[in-house]
């Protein structure tokens, strides 16, 4: 059969995002930190942008008040005072600016410079600060209180700078030997640097240098003050001699070839497990990293008589105005554009797109401060018990789509302002999406959040007897009695989620 060629018309319908719902999904994402340095940059790029004389206190404040109960009508949430500097009423700009902007307030004559992205530039997901000494600084300044000669100080230094994050040295000494040699022109032996090695794993904290975990469990034994008492003895003969049952929970076996009591076999347990696997971690750094600072998006507080306040940390972000000069300039243009030489045609060309571009950014500014004022609210109004009174297990059972819903947004908008922020409330400072989860129905139709079921998880490992563990079947079947409807695949993963180990492992 023949084929052909036929042409045929369809109606399809399709949705562009406009460059200011472009420009506000791209702030919302950011922190507060971030949004800083994006509007610094933003002023920096564009002339017309600049900083308000004045700052309107309001801008920074919301405060709101409820004293019924969040969760019985939908008007039972912070009252509406304050929310003038939030709404989400369009601009209207003057008669001049209008005239001014005449040739681009049509949807379909957008200038192109603003579907243009930001010169490929990315923005960090993170920003990370610190006040403190890094890792590799606070091992450098141990070297003081070494006797080392100069060229052991340079061993020294490239083998702190070779430590993993957890404080083990993993790459062997001759491979660091060839580096020496290679990249910094440094020659040594194996036996050398061994003898630099051993002046390392003296630094505090004990384990430090370790070159496995054996290792590094038997450093922290042998520079325990306690190294000469009996118990000592045992913990270090287990780590050297047994470390194998060791690893694999068999303490029958080590209880038979040591010839210990059950309590003294318990006792040994607890001792073991005081053992850090990761010694740098107690150094609060880890190499080649900074601690990240949180700072609060939000700032929720609760008074005595129960009225929450909601405060949105506005950081160091001014208000941001159009340029009088660039206001200025359009206006002396006002005229007959023929009578306008080139120069001055581009000119007035190039104010008008400053002009716009800066608009667009000051109404997204403030979307963004509507837009997370309202999602903060409703998550305030259907998890309020949790900041009256700060207990986890108060928590309710939520999802996107109920703060969706209560605020009047999209799923995805409170997917975005819930990424990357952090309120500080009375009872420390949470990551939004902590008070995020699912839940289960019992047959009394009683909702029950996901972390209250982890807890009585976690309550129920925690009280078991440490020779017969429980198992998934067994924590099932308690759970279950506790009116918790869940299955033992789910159990499974809770378990997992908490970073509780199989019952084989657990005595």
């Amino acid at each position: 059969m023949a084929q052909k060629n036929i042409q045929t018309q369809t109606l399809q319908q399709t949705q562009t995002l406009s460059p200011q719902q472009v420009l506000l999904v791209r702030l919302l994402e950011m922190p507060v930190s971030e949004l800083e340095q994006r509007v610094q940059n933003e002023m920096m790029e564009n002339g017309a942008l600049e900083e308000s004389d004045t700052r309107n206190d309001n801008d920074d404040f919301y405060y709101g008040e409820d004293s019924g109960e969040a969760d019985t009508k939908e008007e039972d949430t912070l009252a509406p005072a304050g929310l003038d500097t939030y709404s989400d009423t369009p601009f209207s700009p003057t008669a001049e600016f209008s005239q001014a902007l005449g040739d681009y307030r049509s949807a379909d004559d957008i200038p192109d410079y603003l579907l243009k992205g930001e010169s490929g530039r990315r923005t960090p997901e993170s920003i990370e600060y610190s006040d403190t000494a890094s890792f590799y600084e606070q091992m450098k300044e141990q070297m003081g209180e070494c006797d080392l000669t100069p060229h052991e100080q340079i061993l020294m230094e490239y083998l702190i700078g070779s430590l993993e994050n957890d404080g083990m040295l993993k790459k062997s000494l001759s491979i660091l030997v060839d580096e020496l040699e290679v990249y910094h022109n440094v020659e040594t032996t194996e036996e050398e640097l061994y003898g630099v090695l051993k002046k390392l794993q003296d630094f505090e904290p004990a384990g430090i240098g370790a070159r496995n975990l054996q290792e590094c469990l038997l450093l922290q034994i042998e520079h325990d003050e306690l190294f000469h008492t009996p118990l000592k003895q045992r913990e270090h003969l287990v780590i050297e001699k047994y470390y194998e049952e060791f690893t694999r929970k068999r303490w029958d076996k080590i209880q038979q070839r040591l010839k210990l009591t059950d309590e003294e076999t318990e006792q040994l347990q607890r001792e073991l497990k005081r053992l850090n696997p990761r010694p740098g971690s107690a150094m609060g750094e880890i190499v080649g990293h900074n601690y990240q600072q949180i700072i609060p998006d939000f700032i929720v507080e609760t008074a005595d008589d129960g009225t929450i306040t909601l405060t949105l940390n506005q950081g160091d972000v001014p208000e941001l105005r159009i340029s009088d000069s660039f206001m200025n300039l359009m206006k002396q243009s006002d005229g007959p554009r023929s009578r306008l030489s080139r120069p001055e045609k581009e000119a007035l060309q190039y104010t008008r797109q400053k002009i716009e571009k800066a608009q667009y950014f000051i109404e997204a500014i403030r979307q963004r401060r509507h837009t997370l004022t309202v999602t903060m609210e409703a998550i305030i109004a259907l998890q309020r018990p949790f900041f009256e009174e700060g207990d986890e297990l108060l928590l309710r059972p939520m999802i996107l789509k109920d703060v969706a819903e209560r605020a009047g947004l999209d799923i995805s908008t409170v997917s975005r302002v819930s990424n990357s922020k952090y309120v500080q409330t009375n009872y420390g400072i949470y990551p939004l999406k902590w008070f995020f989860s699912d839940g289960y129905t019992t047959e009394d139709g009683e909702e029950i959040a996901t972390r209250k079921i982890q807890n009585a998880l976690q309550e129920l490992v925690e009280n078991e007897d440490r020779k017969n563990p429980l198992n998934d079947e067994m924590l099932t079947a308690l759970l279950n009695e506790k009116g918790f409807p869940i299955a033992r695949r789910t159990v499974a993963k809770y378990r997992e989620q908490l970073g509780i180990p199989v019952a084989r492992l657990r005595k």
